[in-house]
């Protein structure tokens, strides 16, 4: 049966045995998923949730899947064999780079979002999500859009205020 939850927000807090440092063998079994989400849903959707073999890797996937984040390598899984691994290792090393949407320059990417500096998270992840990658100068010049708050440069805002509409 689903849980009546508390109207407070979600937290996206470690949990308190992270935060002393120590873990139960069963936590340590778990993957490297640090923070437990909740939401509410309607008893007829928690029903059919409660009838799947997996809620949680199901309602990953379904999130996954709806932002468009699937790996198109591991089709979502987090898993390839071996062969294909370390055939693809090699070159992923070789094209983590992107040149800046408005000047050219050639800027490392990272390998994850847990790789992106604090100050490099913004600029970043407005890429991560679609919009265009510009180097730290690019970016720190270009002027923020009063719709979705992506840095545009003045060159490109024409294009992208027609892609609002």
């Amino acid at each position: 049966m689903p849980q009546n939850l508390p109207e407070e927000p979600l937290s996206a807090e470690p949990h308190d045995s992270d935060l002393r440092g120590r873990t139960s063998k069963s936590e340590r079994r778990r993957s490297r998923k640090a923070v437990l989400v909740a939401f509410k849903v309607e008893p007829e959707l928690a029903q059919i949730l409660d009838q799947l073999p997996n809620k949680s890797d199901f309602i990953r996937r379904a999130i996954i899947a709806q932002l468009n984040m699937g790996c198109p390598l591991c089709a979502g899984t987090g898993v390839l064999p071996r062969g294909l691994h370390d055939h693809y290792a090699q070159h992923l090393r070789e094209i983590a780079q992107r040149h800046c949407d408005r000047c050219g320059r050639t800027e490392p990417l990272p390998a994850s979002a847990a790789d992106i500096p604090a100050q490099d998270r913004p600029r970043l992840e407005q890429f991560f999500f679609g919009g265009p990658f510009y180097c730290h100068n690019c970016y720190d010049t270009a002027p923020v859009c009063r719709e979705c708050g992506w840095h545009i440069a003045p060159e490109q805002a024409r294009q992208h205020h027609h892609d609002h509409r």
